[in-house]
């Protein structure tokens, strides 16, 4: 049987690895936004070609390929965020769970 000491030492592992997920899931948030707003600015441009940011130097480049990979990237960061959010989830269980093991062993002794 885990005493008191174990199941704190867990609670604390876990909530760490709650902060770190939701660091991450608002990393990704920010930048799903950026994209978003990206996808906003080019779709108001008339013309074929855009600039785009690499580094420090604009690049002209096709509007559409742009687009295409801009939606690619807002993609994959959605399923980021999916999977943390499902980490999130399940941490916050574990969480509820491991407190409330630790709130009973407290009463019990």
């Amino acid at each position: 049987m885990e005493n008191l000491e174990e199941i704190l030492g867990h609670l604390q592992m876990q909530n760490q690895q709650l902060q770190n997920v939701l660091m991450q899931k608002q990393a990704l948030i920010l930048q799903d936004k950026e994209i978003e707003k990206a996808l906003e600015e080019i779709n108001k441009e008339d013309t074929q070609e855009i600039y785009r940011s690499i580094g420090p130097v604009l690049v002209r480049s096709e509007k559409e390929k742009v687009r295409k990979e801009l939606e690619e990237q807002k993609e994959e960061i959605e399923l980021k965020i999916k999977t943390l959010e499902k980490q999130e989830s399940r941490l916050k269980s574990l969480l509820k769970e491991g407190q409330e093991k630790f709130q009973s062993l407290q009463k019990a002794g």
